[in-house]
């Protein structure tokens, strides 16, 4: 009754409680489905990862085959997730914040346009607006032998976008490597310029002397090792393109799909969650000291409210990185596709599916975690 009585140990034990029961549940069904598996023939395994694929992808970041392993291609579906993640949540950010600012503004034909995008955005599924602009790149666009030309180097078609790619060299690791020490050096004086302009109020310059220093630092290191940069341009032969790089169809309406459906969920965070919780006070307050409107909002209005936003933006950005599963309907080969061809040809669902739902536990888990410490960084301190 005395360990009843006291409130933290009467929580540690109900905690414990549940902490058995839930192992308990986890237990019975790990044991049932062992059990249910070994009644058919069936034992879990994950020896299958060594064994070959035995299937293409349509677009990889690395090197592959279809006589590479199991293995192999998950990393690749794993890697073709990642990328298609950042670009989406890259993109939607972008759009999130710029329509955030046109529907909090007062001109009148831009608050009704992004009005209307938001609105329809948020009501239509995502699936259909994927299948719309997948549908409408596939008859629009010309086929590759008519594909259109920019820049003499970039071509667009049905089939893939191609631009040019840099060859790299082994000295290039030399400009790495410098553009990486100007990077720690860039960060270090916008810190120290800040704490003289906290201190004083002395301004100093900082985006044109990192950006000079940036440019001195590859020239410099480029004639030292005499390093040239070559391009590895697309050329038609036969019935597709060489040389180059290229982004498939599936992956340009992905991103284009998921970052306009995402941006207008953003843009209400921008707007509702963000603008409008700064004080009109403020806002009065330096539109009398002189501000244009434009500086209004870039120092006193968005400082405060990215603030505000960033626990619900991490809600859209976990939010996306999972309907990047939807790639499955158009072909691209993300993680979840190509889960699914592996499952079809080894008749491992489990342990796929486990490996599947570890990897986008543990993306989602590092993305929490980097915006709990961004949220950390740049909250407000108060006495």
């Amino acid at each position: 009754m005395n360990l009843l009585a006291n409130k933290e140990k009467r929580s540690f034990i109900i905690q414990l409680m549940l902490a058995v029961i839930l192992f308990s549940v986890a237990y019975l069904i790990a044991q049932n489905i062992r059990n249910n598996l070994a009644d058919v023939g069936i034992r879990l395994s994950f020896g299958f990862l060594g064994g070959e694929a035995g299937f293409d992808v349509n677009e990889s970041l690395i090197s592959y085959s279809a006589s590479d392993s199991y293995a192999r291609v998950l990393l690749v579906g794993f890697l073709n997730t990642l990328e298609l993640s950042f670009v989406c949540i890259l993109g939607s950010t972008i759009i999130g914040v710029v329509m955030g600012i046109v529907r909090a503004g007062s001109n009148w034909l831009g608050t009704r346009l992004a009005l209307a995008y938001v609105e329809v955005l948020r009501n239509l599924p995502k699936l259909l607006i994927l299948l719309a602009v997948f549908i409408i790149m596939i008859n629009r666009l010309p086929t590759v032998r008519q594909a259109w030309n920019f820049f003499d180097g970039i071509y667009i078609s049905n089939r893939a976008f191609y631009y040019p790619r840099l060859i790299w060299h082994d000295g290039m690791v030399f400009v790495l490597t410098g553009i990486l020490v100007w990077l720690i050096a860039a960060v270090f004086w916008g810190r120290y310029a800040k704490r003289i302009q906290d201190i004083t109020g002395r301004q100093l310059p900082v985006k044109w002397p990192a950006l000079g220093v940036l440019s001195l630092t590859v020239l410099l290191i480029s004639f030292l090792f005499n390093i040239s940069y070559q391009f590895s341009l697309p050329v038609l032969k036969g019935f597709d393109f060489t040389g180059g790089s290229r982004l498939s169809v599936q992956f340009v309406a992905l991103a284009f799909t998921l970052s306009i459906y995402h941006g207008g969920q953003i843009t209400e965070l921008v707007r509702g969650g963000g603008i409008q919780s700064v004080q009109k006070g403020q806002i009065e307050a330096a539109a009398s000291l002189g501000l244009k409107p434009s500086h209004v909002t870039r120092f006193v209005v968005l400082p405060q409210a990215l603030r505000m936003i960033i626990p619900p933006m991490g809600n859209q950005y976990l939010n996306l990185i999972k309907n990047t599963s939807i790639a499955l309907a158009i072909g691209y080969s993300d993680l979840v596709s190509v889960m699914s061809t592996s499952i079809n040809q080894t008749f491992r669902p489990i342990e796929l599916m486990s490996i599947t739902m570890m990897t986008y536990l543990a993306i989602s888990l590092l993305v929490t975690a980097l915006l709990n410490w961004f949220n950390y960084r740049t909250k407000i301190v108060t006495n």
